[in-house]
């Protein structure tokens, strides 16, 4: 998905994108320990990696959904051309204000409702 890529490059802000239908119990942003198991492709290959201890990662009741805050995309709740429910997460911290990245989600919510007509689209701030 090239929209929330391209609203995090022009926001400078990490944007990550999930398929909810994949999504087992609550997201959760925390610090890793350094032995789960994340499951990600490279080369087109699938391959297994483990966080650093202490990295920052999302990750919902079956493990780990992404690696260092949004950077590294697991497969499991990736976004497909089959996807139909999703959440984006989008993520700031200071000194950047939050209503920046409110004009990032704003952006993000636009751009969606644009190019697929009839979606329902939430902007939501977490506490």
């Amino acid at each position: 998905m090239d929209l929330y890529n391209a609203v995090s490059v022009a926001h400078l802000v990490p944007v990550g994108g999930e398929d909810t239908d994949h999504i087992l119990g609550c997201m959760r942003l925390v610090r890793a320990g350094g032995d789960e198991r994340f499951e990600t492709a490279a080369g087109g290959a699938p391959v297994v990696e483990h966080p650093e201890p202490g990295e920052v990662v999302w990750q919902d009741d079956a493990g780990i959904t992404c690696r260092r805050w949004n950077w590294r995309q697991g497969v499991r709740t990736r976004l497909t051309e089959d996807s139909v429910n999703a959440v984006f997460l989008l993520e700031r911290l200071a000194p950047m204000p939050l209503d920046e990245l409110r004009t990032a989600a704003d952006e993000l919510a636009d751009g969606l409702r644009l190019l697929s007509p009839g979606a329902q689209v939430t902007v939501r701030a977490a506490d």
